[in-house]
């Protein structure tokens, strides 16, 4: 008996919750008015030369990190790190005298890397903290990730 009585209440519930509704009914109520769409063009980001840049020095000094870390030869300086200066950005107007400022402290940071191998780890610190402090007034949006090149 009580098991009856459990059954039935169970299964009671389970068609009092499903509301007697089938899944066609479900769509049923729902109605399209418009069937005219907009159409959005897809538009594919192009990223400035500076962001390709930025991310070109990125990578180059992940592998310099490593390089550092494992007291290999740390090779010469590259060259086109001096784009920096002429690269074209997304917002031109964000070239200014800031800007200008923290990409010679930058460059020279990163120049002493190469120049000076006895305090690489040093210089190195240095010119990622130049990215963040320069990214803290500009961009700030990979700061996080430049954060990942320091090396501890």
């Amino acid at each position: 008996m009580r098991k009856t009585l459990f059954v039935f209440i169970i299964t009671s519930l389970m068609l009092y919750g499903c509301g007697g509704k089938t899944e066609s009914s479900a769509y049923e109520e729902v109605s399209v008015t418009d069937t005219t769409s907009v159409e959005k063009d897809f538009e594919m980001y192009e990223m400035s030369e500076m962001a390709a840049l930025m991310e070109q020095m990125y990578v180059d000094n992940q592998r310099l990190k490593q390089r550092i870390i494992d007291g290999d030869t740390i090779g010469n300086f590259p060259e086109h790190f001096l784009r920096i200066h002429e690269s074209v950005m997304t917002d031109e107007s964000e070239r200014d005298v800031f800007f200008k400022d923290q990409a010679a402290k930058f460059l020279e940071a990163q120049g002493l890397i190469y120049n000076d191998s006895l305090n690489a780890k040093q210089h190195f610190n240095d010119a990622v903290s130049a990215c963040v402090k320069c990214h803290e007034q500009k961009c700030g949006g990979p700061i996080p990730r430049i954060k990942k090149l320091y090396i501890k």
